[in-house]
């Protein structure tokens, strides 16, 4: 009886932590996105959309956030990270964008307000207004063509309890703090510090979280967000929190109350197995970083764009799996040169049917004119003689694609045709296409070519705020007008 009591007890419990989770959709009906190939073990990258929602629907959050006026209106993802978590589990990254960054946002579908939304250029953050989580997930696949396994996303409130649960974040700041409303910039988050090292918990972990003016942009508050996160994570391994059954008990009991996630992501082991994920990671190789951007040509005093070049590079790094940090088995983490692989000898190019389409309409740009047909050309002068064009696919950057029942032959095909043109063996990947079909992506809209990059003009680690995960000597600068 006491075995069987016990057993009843602890299912109903998980059944009650089940029933705290808060569920959404995936997708808005955007995402295509191809996921990964596994890697020689069987294992896939792991990527992961965490969303800040700035939603007043609630008496407290309305509390937290202030802009009483604002309850009741679509909420904005203020604060979105993806964070990559390798293969083989020996790193992770996290990149944030901008808030006020404008994209192209593909058409999204809101199943709880039964509303479409047409295709549009905007800002990011509205993106969550749209069709929820699933539709900020869409925009980061449409931006990056990274798969996105999952999303989860928290509002003011459910930050402040999480913190508490966590134990808070060990914070600096270099000088006093005080982040209030001024005459030029109405709002704050009202942080009040002295100038040294903090532990934040609860609600001034949500200010700190918040805290844009005082760091001098939306910049320093993704770099502040980062420094704050690192610390939960090392404290939590410090603490010896993944292996305290009661502590994680307490967190799990938060957390389910206090997230909401993507379906497939709705169970209390599913998110246990996601935070196992990281505990064995070190703390050095997890690296967080802002997005490379520019100003805005529509806005440039308010708004951001993506730096294209240097963006795209970004991507390209966490789409093939490689870490921030370079510590890639001694080899750099940028694009190999374009020379085979080891694996089959490509077929004769004369043998080799490929279909070339028109990639380049993308950021907002009309396609470039006869691009397909002009490499179609190009192929058929290196010997390709039964190139031909397909059916536009917008593409931000370029590639050879293979179907995936091809093998080892299909890559060796792909590679061949990526080498005659001057692509980097990162631009092969393995598909659902029928054939092999190179995309003429926005990155290549003119010359038979692929256009050599500037390595220093595409390195998107230089002059990017990269913080890291062992780095406990962090320290946040404070904008002269929010010192006391």
């Amino acid at each position: 009886m006491l075995i069987l009591g016990t057993a009843t007890a602890g299912y109903l419990y998980y059944q009650h932590l089940n029933n705290n989770i808060r569920k959404g959709d995936r997708s808005a009906g955007g995402s295509d996105a191809k996921k990964s190939a596994p890697n020689a073990q069987g294992q896939t990258p792991l990527n992961i959309l965490l969303i800040g929602s700035d939603s007043r629907n609630s008496d407290e959050n309305v509390r937290l956030g202030g802009a009483k006026d604002d309850r009741g209106g679509d909420p904005h993802a203020d604060v979105q990270m993806l964070l990559h978590v390798a293969a083989d589990r020996k790193n992770a990254s996290v990149v944030s964008i901008p808030r006020d960054t404008r994209v192209d946002m593909p058409a999204c579908k809101d199943t709880e307000k039964h509303k479409d939304f047409p295709a549009t250029n905007a800002i990011i953050n509205e993106a969550l207004g749209r069709g929820g989580g699933g539709c900020v997930l869409d925009t980061w696949e449409k931006l990056t063509g990274i798969y996105i396994d999952h999303w989860m996303m928290v509002d003011f409130a459910g930050v402040v309890a999480i913190s508490d649960a966590v134990g808070g974040a060990d914070v600096c700041v270099k000088q006093n703090i005080d982040d209030h409303s001024t005459k030029l910039q109405k709002g704050g988050s009202h942080l009040h510090l002295t100038a040294g090292k903090h532990t934040v918990k609860g609600e001034q972990a949500l200010q700190w979280l918040r805290t844009r003016h005082a760091f001098g942009s939306d910049i320093g508050r993704s770099e502040a967000q980062h420094m704050y996160m690192n610390s939960v994570i090392r404290n939590l391994k410090d603490q010896n929190a993944f292996t305290d059954t009661g502590r994680l008990m307490d967190i799990a009991e938060t957390a389910t109350k206090s997230l909401k996630v993507s379906s497939e992501l709705g169970t209390v082991k599913k998110l246990f197995d996601l935070g196992m994920e990281l505990k064995d990671i070190p703390m050095d190789r997890i690296n967080m970083l802002t997005m490379p951007r520019l100003p805005d040509p529509k806005d440039p005093d308010a708004h951001v764009v993506p730096d294209k070049a240097k963006a795209d590079a970004l991507w390209a790094m966490l789409r093939d799996d490689k870490p921030l940090d370079r510590k890639d088995d001694g080899k750099p983490a940028t694009a190999p040169s374009a020379t085979s692989s080891k694996g089959p000898a490509a077929a004769a190019p004369g043998s080799l049917a490929v279909s070339v389409v028109n990639g380049t309409g993308t950021d907002g740009r009309i396609a470039a004119k006869g691009r397909a047909t002009e490499v179609v050309t190009s192929l058929k002068a290196k010997g390709f003689a039964k190139a031909t064009t397909g059916s536009s696919t917008p593409s931000a950057t370029s590639e050879v694609d293979y179907p995936k029942g091809a093998g080892a032959q299909g890559k060796s095909d792909a590679e061949s045709v990526a080498t005659a043109l001057g692509l980097p063996l990162s631009a092969v990947k393995a598909s659902d296409v029928k054939g092999l079909t190179l995309v003429v992506g926005g990155d290549w809209r003119t010359g038979a070519s692929y256009p050599k990059q500037d390595p220093k003009a595409t390195d998107p680690l230089k002059d990017t705020e990269t913080v890291n995960g062992a780095d406990k000597g962090a320290c946040m600068d404070v904008y002269a007008p929010y010192r006391f």
